[in-house]
């Protein structure tokens, strides 16, 4: 009989009784897929922070950091939904470098006004999914061979569309998107204290909105952690939260892209965890048989997966191209692999039914971390894809143990 959690992994919205969760001495230890990978990605943000004399957390290369990893946590969030409902998207790097050399060839050679140009992307972006989930979800063709399919086609379309040359500038207003940061009301002794202040603001309705969630919990007889781990917990991320924007702050202030994945972390979050559609697709990753026996339209959400894979992918290969303020034929390269494995670095199994939101989003930043801090200290490509590759194939092994104890 499954334990409690392993209930909770497969369906985020289910929690042990108070009693038991205050009781349990090993809570920790207990929920340690959960909380292990934010440990870690901490660890190594304290180890490349030691090892690179301060570099990694300058509030400039911290700027960068985000600036870098932006299109991977956008993609990572629609990769993980993929993965939790049982599928895998290889075309996603090709999807985001033809979405970009699109947007260049409307913007930069047909002059088009940044928002209708954006839009236009988009609606690419949900119909190149639609086709890929059309061939996944109704032909019953692998995702594997469908989506390996996608990437080689929409390489070549890319090169083809930007005739193997590079196309920009970009108009200023559109490379606001990811190299624009929000606008300054107030600013004091070099802060910028309207980002400090939004800062703040995040941490309190972070603070605000557990408080709330646990207090529902209670009364309904349920918990989800001891009380005192609840309130350490939640601290420590609200200082976080109010440190890094600190160092935003000391700089230029929040990116404009923060922003917009913040707004995407949240939005998705509750989608996963608190709508009838996410926990559907829990059920569709954990068994699509039980599920479809159950009355849930499994081919209508493997469908609608992709095709919220394709918008994301469409809006990362924007923010990418928005800041490097030009489409290139190479846009996109390898960028699947980094966004698959930061699903995987993250809890997410590779049997589907089981990931989180908050995992997908902290093993990119592992990944981004990672990456900035081994080109800091001088490290080549080389070893730097060695490493990544053992730290996938060891989160990969930790789930696989996991499953199998």
């Amino acid at each position: 009989m499954a334990n409690e959690s392993q209930v909770a992994e497969a369906a985020p919205g289910l929690e042990a009784p108070a009693g038991q969760a205050a009781m349990h001495p090993g809570f920790l230890k207990d929920n340690l897929r959960e909380y292990g990978m934010l440990i870690s990605l901490v660890a190594i943000m304290v180890l490349f922070q030691v090892l690179t004399d301060g570099t990694l957390l300058q509030p400039l290369n911290l700027t960068n950091l985000v600036l870098q990893n932006s299109y991977i946590v956008i993609m990572a969030l629609g990769m993980l939904l993929v993965i939790v409902s049982g599928h895998i998207d290889l075309s996603v790097g090709s999807v985001c470098g033809f979405i970009g050399a699109l947007a260049a060839v409307l913007m930069v050679e047909y002059d088009w006004h940044f928002v209708p140009a954006f839009i236009a992307c988009l609606v690419a972006g949900g119909v190149i999914g639609a086709a890929q989930g059309w061939f996944v979800a109704y032909f019953r063709v692998p995702s594997f061979i469908v989506t390996l399919a996608g990437m080689l086609v929409f390489k070549g379309l890319a090169l083809a569309l930007l005739a193997g040359q590079s196309v920009g500038p970009f108009p200023v207003t559109f490379q606001r998107l990811s190299s624009g940061f929000i606008p300054e009301v107030f600013a004091a002794d070099g802060l910028r204290m309207t980002s400090l202040g939004l800062g703040a603001l995040a941490a309190a309705a972070l603070v605000f909105f557990k408080l709330r969630g646990r207090a529902q919990l209670a009364r309904h007889g349920m918990e989800t952690e001891p009380f005192a781990f609840f309130l350490a917990k939640n601290a420590i991320f609200a200082a976080i939260i109010l440190f890094f924007s600190w160092l935003l702050a000391s700089y230029k202030g929040l990116p404009n892209v923060l922003i917009v994945m913040a707004v995407l972390i949240v939005a998705y979050d509750f989608v996963a965890t608190r709508t009838t559609v996410g926990r559907r697709i829990y059920a569709l990753g954990g068994n699509e048989k039980a599920a479809r026996l159950s009355g849930i339209r499994t081919q209508r959400l493997t469908f609608l997966a992709f095709v919220n894979m394709g918008v994301l992918a469409a809006l990362a290969g924007l923010v990418f191209a928005a800041r490097l303020n030009t489409a290139t034929p190479k846009a996109g390269l390898g960028f699947e692999l980094d966004v698959i494995a930061a699903c995987f670095i993250g809890g997410a199994s590779a049997s589907g039914g089981v990931g989180r939101v908050m995992g997908a989003v902290i093993g990119a930043f592992v990944m981004g971390v990672m990456n900035n801090g081994m080109s800091i200290l001088g490290i080549g490509i080389d070893y730097q894809q060695v490493i990544k590759g053992l730290v996938l194939l060891a989160a990969v092994l930790v789930d696989v143990y996991n499953k199998n104890k």
